[in-house]
Formats: C-alpha cells, structure tokens, sequence
C-alpha cells in the first residue's frame, strides 16, 4: 500500500525542485526529512511540508506504520506558467516567465 501527498501550484520552478527530488528518492521517511531540513534549497522548505503530509495520510488514511515507510516515488511537473514582462528600451518588452510545479511525494512501507 502506498500513500502520496501532492502540493499543487508552488511557485517554485520544477528544474529547482527536480534537483531536491532527487535526494530523497528511495530513502526512508526519517531519512529523507533528515536530508531536507538540513538542505539548504528553496525547495526542500516545501517538500518538508509534502513529505510530513504523505506520512500523515499514510498513518491515518491506510493505518500504516510510519517507522517502516520510505519514499518510493517523488516527482516535480510543471504547472502553469505566469507570464510577466520587462520594459525594455524603445516601448519593448521582454517575456518573464514565473514557472510553478506541482510536486508529489508517495511513500509506501516497506516488507
């Protein structure tokens, strides 16, 4: 059995979350909070949040053991993108792109 946790629209571009994805991935739950609060990304501040609430609908939703879970998958998809612009010179303007995720954090219990 497996519980996941999603936090959707995080202003956070999915390239910066991928890289803090990547740490955790495989890891126990204990473990990979260990890794993310002493990781010094932006990310890992919001994936702490993800990762507790995984653990959280697997404790109480499925009735699992928290001490056995581990992170079997974590993943960051892009969101919306919202478009913003900078004035340039001569009346222009440049396209800024304000990036958002949607990141998923599943855990499931180890055998």
């Amino acid at each position: 059995m497996e519980a996941r946790a999603q936090l959707k629209y995080a202003r956070i571009s999915p390239r910066k979350v991928k890289i803090v994805c990547d740490l955790i991935r495989g890891k126990d739950a204990k473990v990979a909070r260990a890794i993310l609060e002493n990781t010094p990304k932006a990310a890992s501040e919001l994936m702490v949040k993800v990762l507790g609430s995984a653990v959280a609908n697997a404790e109480n939703n499925l009735g699992l053991d928290p001490e056995k879970l581990y992170v079997s998958e974590t993943y960051a998809d892009p969101g919306p993108i919202l478009k913003r612009g900078m004035p340039r010179a001569q009346g222009r303007m440049y396209r800024i792109n304000k990036r958002t995720s949607h990141i998923t954090i599943v855990v499931a219990e180890k055998e």
